[in-house]
């Protein structure tokens, strides 16, 4: 009888029991995937001021109100973006560190560059991409060309330097194209960000350079004037200037659109990378970034994940291509 009531009660404690040990397994097991359970380190590949910077800023915020956790802009320009991607890969891939770069550096930058401390094509994820729109291609008051064709009649027989906001960006590529389709001699000079570039366009030190829209404007009552546009069509705040294309520039180059990628850590988890997505794209209307779009006169809105990684599988390679093609190598 006692043994008999010795078992009844154990087989009654058992509920509680299993209870009893379940629970703070389950607490443990939703503490160690919390997230966001840090700050978020939002790394930056180029200086302070243009629309990359711009976009990682709006974004910080943006992540902040929704979780209450706070997100911080860290800029580390130089090296074609490769310093930023360096801290970036060697971040753990939990969520707390991303990257806001061009299309051009991790895309292009694996074969740009003949020794990388990383594999862009295994080390890095994308999670969203930024619109850049349509850049524009503009020349110093000191240059008399009024358009595309102009400007390459002018460039055979005058010393050109072209500027450049990076190693590997779309004004680099596009002097290196030039280059090659016109018999031409274009330095490159790349400078950390658009708005040194733009600044030593102002005051004559570089003749022609490339960039968006909201950054040429600061310059534009100095002396610099714009000839082109890139994409396939007219900047809205610059109807009067043709496209590349309308003035018969056959380069895939000027067809072909690149973006502001926002980048996580490969490995990072599956869930994570879709909250990470959907504050961006669920921002897209927010009067802020609205506003943002506005300046830089881009029509376009943010690129969700499931599109990006699309555009990583199709449009990347197209870019790739391209700079095999150049054989531009930065070391």
């Amino acid at each position: 009888m006692t043994l008999s009531m010795t078992r009844r009660k154990l087989i009654a404690a058992l509920p509680a029991a299993a209870g009893a040990t379940l629970v703070p397994f389950g607490k443990a097991s939703a503490q160690a995937g919390a997230w966001p359970s840090k700050t978020v380190r939002i790394l930056v590949a180029f200086a302070p001021g243009g629309l990359t910077d711009a976009y990682a800023r709006l974004y910080a915020e943006q992540f902040t109100a929704r979780y209450g956790v706070t997100a911080v802009v860290e800029n580390r320009p130089g090296a074609g973006g490769n310093i930023a991607i360096e801290a970036l890969v060697k971040s753990p891939a939990d969520g707390h560190t991303l990257l806001f770069s061009t299309t051009g550096a991790v895309w292009q930058n694996r074969v740009l560059y003949r020794k990388l401390p990383f594999d862009l094509a295994k080390d890095i994820t994308p999670v969203v991409i930024y619109p850049s729109g349509g850049l524009v291609m503009a020349v110093s008051e000191k240059v008399p060309a009024r358009n595309y064709a102009e400007f390459v009649e002018w460039a055979r027989k005058n010393p050109v330097v072209m500027g450049s906001y990076s190693p590997a960006s779309f004004p680099h590529m596009m002097a290196e194209q030039m280059n090659k389709d016109h018999g031409l001699k274009i330095e490159t000079v790349h400078y950390k960000g658009e708005s040194p570039m733009w600044l030593d366009m102002a005051s004559g030190a570089t003749q022609v350079a490339v960039g968006s829209y909201q950054a040429y404007a600061t310059v534009q009552a100095r002396g610099v004037r714009a000839i082109g546009v890139t994409n396939q069509l007219r900047i809205p705040k610059l109807p009067d200037v043709p496209t590349l294309v309308e003035q018969g520039n056959k380069s895939e180059l000027v067809n072909l659109v690149g973006g502001l990628p926002m980048t996580a850590p490969a490995g990072t988890p599956e869930d994570i990378l879709r909250k990470l997505a959907a504050v961006a794209v669920d921002g897209t209307d927010a009067p802020k970034y609205k506003a943002l779009r506005d300046s830089f006169a881009i029509a376009d809105k943010v690129v969700g994940l499931e599109e990006t990684r699309r555009i990583w599988r199709e449009v990347a390679p197209k870019w790739i291509s391209q700079a095999e093609a150049l054989g531009v190598k930065l070391d």
